[in-house]
């Protein structure tokens, strides 16, 4: 069984990325594609034989790389070996067949990469060749591979030449060539066996030897993609005409790789020359190029060779079939469950991935009789205490699909029942600690740990003294647990409901100011809200409060008293004598003269009015401080002032009072009766005279004898002149009637009206 680790997690998603990377504009797509014919007969007459070509080219559907050439071009050439010369092109054949090549990894629990993909098309024409003394070569030329390939040199700018021979004793048979059976899976998973059998079929019956081979390149990346430009040699689509073979063979990155270990693997991946099944086992994660090369033998001689090269993508592959129970302990497919005191299992399967599960099977030595299951979950019953073994294996006896399978090794430990129990004493009326009393027993002889919880606190011995702070319906658990690790629970409910045993109160003064407004905080413990109180204060008020607020409205020393009583009838008491004692305190006031000052009767004087006091302090808002019985103060500017008198009784008690003094400016406003507008510079306008700081709203209109609106104006030191406002003309001499209007310091609104009289 194999499970992926973190480390193996992060390279196969870091492989991803890599395949999943191309560059757009290049045409790096190339996976591999072979070349095969068939004789379709020969015509004695004409010395003519003619076959069908048909190519497969294969590319990655996924690197966002060029797409099938179409139209596609091929090269027909003659001769042998290192000699060869042009015989004519093959232009304009269109791609067919496009299909997507199914990603197998022959085992149906295999998990491989979704992001990775293979595409075929084939190009099929009919040539028709003299039949001749020497070899003809087909030949596909094209550019270029994936950049991300492993065992290459300079990967990304590498090429392929896709070729097959037809040999002079294959046209005068009208030989077919072989054929592959099959692809190579698109998917291997690393440190996984290969066992795939790459071999090929001849319908002539001749014989077939397999080996591992370079691949062929040609072209380059020297201008567009587009087919048939440039026409170079190193171009993207080599023109069949001008490159000739002998074909150069890709470069492998050595020492690490070369043509007959094209992927290294421990065991080394290898084909076998008789049946052509490719073995071993990759241990690299990686992109490969791989060549094969069939030699066709009739009668002990070769008369033709088969090549294809194509890319293995190895990558971690994960494994779809996970054996998984419920158990006390699980170690690396091992599971032991323990039970205490009960004999029937339930066995919960928590096998994945349940669509890949074919069948169950379940087996368990009982004493040594062996009893078997099949269901995906079981509930067996053991004869007695001791220890069991037992397995679980998934889809047993799959033919061929070893790991497809996954087996949980099992032990059943059975041992004695325990039993959780406990009891508790304490005072029910006096608050302390509450002794718990372990009563918990095992068949497995005594027992070894203790764990208390009482929400407020934890012990871990086996009697513990446990104190609760507050009372209330508490809640005790224990858990124990034996020498074979079993384990029991036991909670009880204790009600907790015990009167302080010291009564404790802490009053916010002991010695207050009359009225004095006291807080007394009943700190005793352990009490809450279900309790009842009474309190007596010494002066006739009592209170039923936890904590209650009482005022002493006259002064003495005063005795407290309070009773406290439990929901369960439990009584306490405790008096303190001359716990309070209130003081006399002064009462603060004052008045003031004027009662009405303003900016030009801005000194004011106090006036005591306060009882009890032995000292004053006044503050005259931020800007004046005096400690004089009946102080004198003058203010500098106009305002609204807080005045505060302090004053403080021999007792040591204070009284405060408060006073708001406003200070208005002051607002004069006289009116002429007569002006001369002559431009003499001496009353040549219609204006008041006054102190006009602190008027608002102001609004003077001057009317003719008429009741005509001759003048406005909302500017107090504005003036008229004795012209028409609307107009610009001269006004007649004579009376004229006016109004003013304003709002003074204090808001009050006031009016003058009157007449003047225009002199000219």
């Amino acid at each position: 069984m194999e499970r992926l680790t973190h480390q193996m997690k992060a390279i196969f998603v870091l492989l991803i990325a890599v395949l999943c990377f191309s560059n757009s504009a290049s045409a790096l797509h190339i996976i591999g594609g072979d070349v095969v014919y068939r004789c379709k007969g020969i015509d004695t007459v004409r010395k003519e034989v003619r076959f069908e070509i048909t190519f497969t080219m294969y590319r990655d559907s996924k690197s966002n790389g060029a797409q099938f050439d179409d139209p596609a071009s091929f090269g027909i050439y003659r001769g042998s070996g290192n000699s060869w010369s042009f015989f004519r092109a093959v232009a304009g054949v269109r791609v067919q067949n496009i299909r997507d090549i199914d990603i197998q990894t022959n085992n149906p629990c295999i998990l491989v990469p979704i992001n990775v993909g293979v595409q075929s098309g084939q190009y099929i024409f009919d040539i028709v060749l003299p039949i001749i003394n020497e070899n003809y070569m087909i030949s596909f030329q094209r550019c270029c591979r994936n950049n991300t390939i492993l065992n290459l040199v300079s990967p990304g700018t590498t090429g392929a030449a896709f070729t097959t021979e037809i040999s002079a004793e294959a046209q005068r048979t009208c030989n077919n060539s072989p054929t592959f059976k099959d692809f190579p899976p698109v998917v291997i998973c690393v440190n996984r066996p290969i066992d795939f059998d790459h071999s090929a079929r001849d319908i002539d019956g001749d014989s077939l030897v397999y080996e591992f081979c370079t691949p062929l390149t040609a072209g380059g990346t020297d201008g567009s993609t587009t087919p048939g430009s440039p026409t170079s040699c190193t171009g993207v689509t080599p023109s069949p005409q001008n490159c000739l073979p002998p074909y150069e063979e890709v470069t492998f990155a050595a020492p690490n790789f070369t043509f007959n270990k094209p992927m290294g693997g421990n065991p080394v991946v290898a084909i076998n020359s008789a049946s052509g099944i490719i073995f071993g086992s990759p241990n690299l994660l990686g992109q490969f190029v791989v060549g094969v090369c069939v030699k066709e033998y009739r009668k002990g001689k070769l008369i033709g060779n088969l090549r294809r090269d194509f890319q293995f993508n190895v990558t971690t592959c994960e494994t779809a079939v996970q054996a998984d129970l419920k158990a006390s302990l699980k170690n690396n497919g091992e599971y032991t469950i323990n039970s205490c005191g009960e004999f029937t299992i339930d066995f919960l399967n928590l096998s994945t991935d349940i669509k890949y599960i074919q069948n169950y099977f379940w087996e368990f030595d009982i004493q040594g009789k062996k009893e078997t299951f099949n269901t995906r979950n079981v509930s067996l019953t053991f004869p007695g205490l001791g220890k069991y073994t037992g397995t679980m294996i998934l889809n047993k006896d799959l033919p061929g699909l070893s790991s497809c399978s996954d087996t949980a090794s099992i032990t059943v430990n059975l041992y004695p029942s325990i039993q959780a129990d406990f009891t508790f004493e304490y005072d029910t009326c006096i608050a302390g600690p509450v002794l718990f009393v372990d009563k918990s027993t095992s068949g497995a002889g005594p027992i070894q740990k203790w764990s208390w919880n009482f929400k407020e606190g934890k012990s871990v011995q086996q009697n513990p003294l446990f104190q609760f702070e507050k009372p209330g319906l508490k809640s005790a658990s224990l858990l124990v647990e034996d020498q074979n690790k079993c384990i029991d629970t036991l909670t009880k409910a204790i009600d907790y409901f015990p009167v302080p045993a010291l009564v404790i109160v802490e009053p916010t003064t002991f010695t207050g100011c009359v009225p004095a407004e006291i807080f007394f905080n009943n700190l005793s413990k352990p009490i809450d809200e279900t309790y009842t109180f009474q309190w007596q204060f010494g002066d006739g008020g009592s209170s039923n409060k936890l904590s209650p607020t009482h005022t002493f409205a006259e002064t003495g020393t005063y005795t407290v008293g309070l009773e406290i009583t439990s929901p369960l009838g439990c009584v306490t008491s405790k008096t303190w004598p001359g716990l309070i004692k209130v003081v006399p305190s002064p009462t603060a006031g004052f008045s003031f003269t004027p009662e009405d000052p303003n900016l030009l009767n801005s000194t004011l004087t106090f006036t005591d009015g306060s009882a009890g006091a032995s000292s004053f302090v006044w503050l005259f808002d931020t800007i004046g401080v005096s400690i004089e019985k009946n102080p004198r103060f003058t203010f500098r500017d106009t305002g609204t002032f807080t005045i505060t008198q302090i004053v403080l009784h021999s007792s040591g008690c204070a009284d405060t009072a408060l006073a708001t003094v406003p200070i208005f400016p002051v607002v004069t406003v006289y009116m002429p009766n007569a002006f001369t507008p002559n431009n003499d510079g001496l009353n040549d306008a219609f204006a008041p005279v006054g102190i006009f700081e602190g008027i608002r709203f102001y609004s003077m209109v001057v009317y003719n004898r008429w009741g005509e609106l001759v003048y406005e104006t909302d500017n107090v030191i504005a003036g008229w002149n004795g012209t028409r406002q609307n107009t610009g003309a001269t006004a007649p001499p004579g009376v004229y009637a006016y109004v003013v209007t304003y709002l003074d310091p204090k808001g009050v609104q006031q009016q003058i009206k009157g007449h003047c009289t225009l002199l000219r």
